[in-house]
């Protein structure tokens, strides 16, 4: 080795002239981070702080992955059945629905428009068992475009609706009443014949031509689809739909659409969205997700505390090093940047670690959720009350560099008291101290 290179390593390694953040300063900061047998107490606690601050991001993580993605697949599986917009006329019963469906169609932004009638009954199999079912009388055209229920359709086909003289129903419906496909489904509606006696309940029998499974528990339990011209006459509504629902291209842009949709109809019409009939669902999952972010940060906060904790021991142990470093020439800016690199380590490696196990835990969500069910004898996230029959995990890029950023703001907020306590710690009374 060459004696300008010694003098060069020399020359960085003295404390008087090193730069901030030199060599000289993230030296001393890994040589406390490495545990020695008299540190063992300040070493457990700092691999305390890490161990919480890697939970911490892991849980937020994860949390807002699962609460996103319930969000997301209830959104898209409600909006795969109902519409994005419901159009209903307020001068009159809605008999020209053909034209106003083909009006609609064409509309830019608009991928499909359908003539609706629903209704309540009771439905019963042959085993006797009944259950409160919605019925939703569609066009066979259109239910055919309906992905969520074409593609769906767990056994049977289409062609006994299509032909007027069959019915669709859920997978959970039909294992409540014992139906296969082909079966024979008995619907009692309350608005049946008028007679000298009064209003009488119309029981009739339809096959059940296919059953469907979207996944939403609640949608396979209770809805019904019947052909549309049946369904005008099992519900005394013979050349007239109540409604028609649009699909759109983008839900989030409906409001740019309701004009368009006035100016087609032509007439008085009353125009709702999917946010209007879902706005308290939806407003009490937001709040939930914001309380849940809000309490799973205080885990982060708890575990930044425990670095404040285990700094100022470290300070108060390490009094003659910092005397020693401040005889040498090492002001007070560094020292206090080699405790603050040594907590913010903690901190940065923490939460990298974090996001790591978080990101593998939300990739195997339904496979974690599966063994625990396994393990406890227990149907965790059960589908009968959570709609979902699969636990869901989506990752948000923005939130996940939010939760990022929020633990390594906290963990560097942490070591800067404890680190500015070591920068105005007096060598002479540090020495007379040790």
């Amino acid at each position: 080795m060459s004696v300008a290179t010694a003098d060069q390593e020399q020359a960085a390694l003295r404390p008087s002239s090193t730069r901030p953040f030199s060599y000289f300063e993230r030296m001393v900061a890994w040589r406390y981070l490495r545990s020695r047998r008299k540190e063992a107490f300040i070493s457990v606690i700092a691999g305390f702080s890490f161990i919480g601050i890697m939970l911490g991001v892991a849980t937020l993580i994860i949390v807002m992955a699962v609460m996103n993605g319930f969000r997301t697949e209830l959104i898209s599986r409600i909006l795969g059945i109902n519409g994005h917009m419901m159009v209903q006329t307020l001068d009159g019963p809605l008999n020209n629905y053909g034209d106003l469906a083909t009006k609609f169609s064409a509309i830019p932004g608009v991928t499909m428009a359908i003539p609706l009638i629903e209704g309540q009954t009771l439905a019963s199999g042959p085993g006797g068992a009944g259950t409160g079912a919605l019925v939703r009388g569609v066009r066979a055209d259109d239910l055919a475009k309906m992905k969520s229920i074409s593609d769906n359709l767990k056994t049977g086909d289409l062609v006994g609706f299509a032909a007027g003289t069959g019915v669709l129903i859920g997978s959970r419906m039909a294992d409540q009443l014992g139906l296969q496909a082909g079966g024979t489904i008995t619907l009692v509606s309350p608005e049946g014949d008028v007679t000298p006696m009064g209003v009488n309940p119309r029981v009739k029998s339809y096959t059940v031509s296919g059953i469907f499974e979207i996944g939403m528990s609640e949608y396979d339990a209770s809805i019904i689809f019947m052909p549309l011209e049946e369904a005008q006459l099992y519900f005394n509504a013979e050349g007239i739909a109540q409604s028609i629902e649009l699909f759109v291209a983008n839900p989030d842009m409906v409001d740019s659409l309701r004009q368009p949709v006035e100016d087609a109809a032509a007439r008085q019409v009353l125009i709702s969205d999917w946010r209007d009939r879902n706005k308290t669902f939806f407003s009490a999952l937001q709040v939930e997700r914001n309380v849940m972010f809000m309490i799973l940060t205080l885990i982060v906060l708890v575990a930044a505390l425990n670095i404040v904790s285990g700094l100022i021991m470290l300070v108060k142990d390490k009094g003659s090093d910092i005397a020693i470093l401040r005889t040498m020439g090492a002001t007070s800016g560094s020292v206090m940047r080699i405790f603050f690199m040594t907590g913010a380590a903690i901190g940065i490696v923490g939460t990298f670690a974090g996001v790591l196990l978080g990101v593998v835990v939300c990739l195997n969500i339904e496979s974690i959720r599966q063994f625990f069910s396994w393990l406890s004898g227990e149907t965790l996230f059960n589908p009968e009350l959570y709609f979902l029959s699969q636990l869901p995990a989506d990752m948000n890029p923005g939130e996940t560099i939010s939760v990022v950023l929020m633990a390594i703001g906290l963990s560097f907020l942490a070591t800067i008291f404890p680190a500015w306590r070591a920068s105005r710690l007096d060598p002479v009374q540090a020495l007379r101290y040790e």
